[in-house]
């Protein structure tokens, strides 16, 4: 039993000899590496070739109209194929090592038609890795199919998985061609509706490269434009109709595609001008229309209610508040609105989105909103912290202390655990704290700031303070230091609203910092 490797990839040489490498890597299971070349202008094919001569395996395949997209090159990698089992890679991103031996090995034992492993993205430049779906991945399991773990439809990825290449083609399954945008989302939506039988093992198969900074994004970074939302949209309908035959897969697929894409687009509305924002309302209302209550309800608590206020508001409205509700960790800020009957809500004027859960939620769980102010100073940095009421599930649970942390973001480590006590802020419904952190003694990086809450009754709560980005606190700073001699920190806050520093110590961090910057304006 062996394995065909399709490389897929545009314009990309200074990545895809890498890929191709990881591919070849994997050992004698690979019979085959397919690179098709979708007309690259680039060096791609010059590198290629050079691969070639020396790696027997690699056969290249020159397309000579680019297609647009990624699901022509890979149909054409699919209909080259020779090996039993067929897997997918893109030209940025890399198979880390025993990938192929871990899904082929699961595909032997279990005789499955598609043998799914786990996703990290790798943050690039800095390398911190998420897991994709890892609950999915947690553990060995065999599906008869995908019926049985219905929540495999919220795994639209395509490349973290290995395909019978006879079971794709008995079913005549290929990528929509073309300019089609999200196109693993139809891909996966129509193997799932053929009913394979399903292996699922928790070891990484595949490494997914985000780089932000580069100039030329890929497809599914480019949301810059409600096309981008509209393509998105438009390929989960076609997913959803492929699945149209199994209800439960098609409850599972819309719950996905509230739990991550609209809380993903939701996050980054208030960036976008307001004809963006008009028009990904409008789109969003009329899509959502055709989502039945129990596939709303299937969602976490933070999706439904956006969704909910999406759909029972005319306009684009709360854009901040939404993001804040829908972002990790999830806050939900003041006003804390009733209806007439005491019942929570939104907002007074749009009692349609009830927020009942809140009255019986675990602390552990609430979407508590902690203000975040830091000071940075040379002789310890001021951390002053502000937690909000909600609908009166704080005051009941009686806050008493917070502990902060600072955690690096690459490395996870953990450093500076400060405590202070909560006490009653000068605002109703609020308590605060204050801390001091010692800026000064930081490793070069990103650091990211966590909070405990502790309450009397003894629950506790984690989550990161908000960053109040209106007082003017969120400027460079260069604190003197005795080990360094000086230390640049950075506060801002993150996608998500969160409190981060930046640090970089001494005159040579400094100069890095200033030579990024001038990159950027260059760029």
């Amino acid at each position: 039993m062996s394995v065909t490797v399709v490389v897929i990839g545009y314009n990309d040489a200074p990545h895809i000899a890498d890929a191709v490498a990881s591919a070849c890597a994997q050992g004698e299971a690979v019979s085959e590496v397919i690179a098709v070349d979708d007309c690259s202008t680039d060096d791609s094919v010059h590198v290629l070739d050079g691969v070639a001569a020396h790696e027997p395996r690699l056969r290249v395949v020159r397309r000579t109209v680019n297609s647009g997209g990624c699901g022509t090159p890979r149909n054409e990698g699919l209909a080259h194929a020779t090996a039993p089992y067929v897997l997918f890679l893109d030209s940025d991103d890399v198979l880390p090592p025993g990938a192929v031996d871990a899904l082929l090995r699961a595909a032997r034992t279990t005789r499955a038609d598609v043998v799914g492993g786990l996703c990290v993205r790798r943050e690039l430049p800095g390398g911190r890795e998420l897991p994709w779906q890892r609950e999915l991945y947690a553990k060995r399991r065999t599906l008869d199919e995908p019926a049985a773990l219905p929540r495999v439809a919220a795994d639209t990825l395509c490349v973290n998985k290995l395909y019978r290449t006879d079971f794709l083609r008995a079913h005549a399954i290929l990528f929509p061609p073309g300019r089609y945008l999200y196109e693993d989302f139809v891909f996966t939506a129509r193997v799932l509706a053929a009913r394979p039988r399903m292996a699922l093992v928790p070891d990484r198969v595949y490494v997914w490269h985000v780089r932000r900074d580069e100039e030329r994004r890929s497809l599914s970074l480019d949301r810059d434009g409600a096309e981008n939302w509209r393509a998105r949209v438009r390929a989960h309908r076609q997913a959803v109709a492929e699945l149209s035959g199994q209800p439960t897969l098609v409850r599972a697929a819309r719950a996905g595609f509230l739990d991550r894409g609209l809380r993903m687009y939701v996050r980054e509305l208030p960036r976008h001008d307001p004809a963006y924002q008009r028009a990904w309302w409008d789109l969003t209302r009329a899509y959502l229309t055709a989502f039945a209550p129990a596939d709303v309800a299937a969602a976490a608590a933070p999706a439904r209610t956006a969704a909910a206020v999406v759909r029972n508001a005319p306009a684009p409205r709360d854009l901040g508040r939404l993001r804040d509700l829908v972002s990790k960790p999830s806050r939900l800020l003041p006003p804390s609105a009733r209806d007439e009957t005491g019942t929570p809500v939104w907002a007074a004027d749009l009692p349609g989105v009830p927020l009942t859960h809140l009255e019986r939620a675990p602390m552990g769980r609430l979407p508590l909103t902690v203000d975040a102010i830091l000071k940075p100073a040379a002789r310890g940095s001021r951390l002053r912290l502000r937690l909000h009421e909600l609908y009166g599930r704080v005051a009941e649970a009686g806050p008493v202390a917070v502990q902060a942390a600072l955690v690096h973001r690459d490395t996870g480590r953990v450093v500076q655990r400060r405590s202070a006590s909560l006490a009653p802020g000068p605002t109703p419904g609020t308590w605060t704290a204050s801390l001091r952190l010692r800026l000064t003694e930081l490793e070069a990086g990103t650091w990211d700031v966590w909070l405990m809450l502790a309450f009397a009754d003894g629950t506790t709560r984690t989550t990161q303070p908000r960053a109040l980005t209106s007082l003017g606190h969120l400027h460079r700073t260069a604190i003197p230091s005795r080990r360094h001699g000086l230390v640049l920190v950075h506060p801002y806050a993150t996608h998500s609203a969160s409190l981060a520093l930046r640090v970089a110590p001494g005159m040579r961090g400094m100069g890095d910092v200033v030579r990024r910057k001038v990159g950027r304006w260059v760029r």
